[in-house]
């Protein structure tokens, strides 16, 4: 298994399992979204990142990264806002992987943690973060604007 970054030829594939993550979430976004994350994705001035597990030439999971200041720390953290596999693949290590490879890409950044949020719907994904994280304790409270 390659875990790499994007590249802008991955659209497609990238779209697909987007699409797919939103469908586990119930939910969808229009076009124009879809448009607007893939180019910050690509953008060099955005604290945003994309990395995909593949074997051959097949994208098995795909996880975005998000880096922000932080009040506590020097270094930035990480934000790992979404992290979706196939469902071909999941329990034979593509999310450990990405995971791991988010924690070298902030590791590079200079970052100091990072974090995420799951559903606590999210039995199967919660097995595996338990493996590889501390659970906070922490509530999200959320405003919708």
């Amino acid at each position: 298994m390659l875990i790499r970054p994007l590249e802008r030829s991955d659209r497609d594939a990238w779209a697909a399992l987007w699409t797919s993550y939103l469908t586990f979430y119930k939910t969808t976004l229009p076009p124009e979204q879809f448009d607007l994350t893939w180019s910050r994705l690509h953008d060099a001035n955005e604290p945003m990142r994309v990395l995909g597990a593949f074997e051959g030439t097949q994208m098995l999971g795909i996880v975005h990264m998000v880096f922000h200041r932080s009040c506590w720390t020097v270094g930035p953290y990480c934000y790992l806002q979404d992290l979706f596999t196939v469902a071909e693949s999941r329990g034979k290590g593509v999310g450990r992987a990405l995971i791991e490879a988010v924690y070298a890409a902030a590791k590079l950044e200079g970052a100091n943690r990072v974090n995420w949020l799951t559903n606590d719907s999210n039995a199967e994904a919660m097995v595996l973060y338990n493996k590889v994280a501390d659970r906070t304790g922490f509530v999200q409270y959320r405003k919708i604007l």
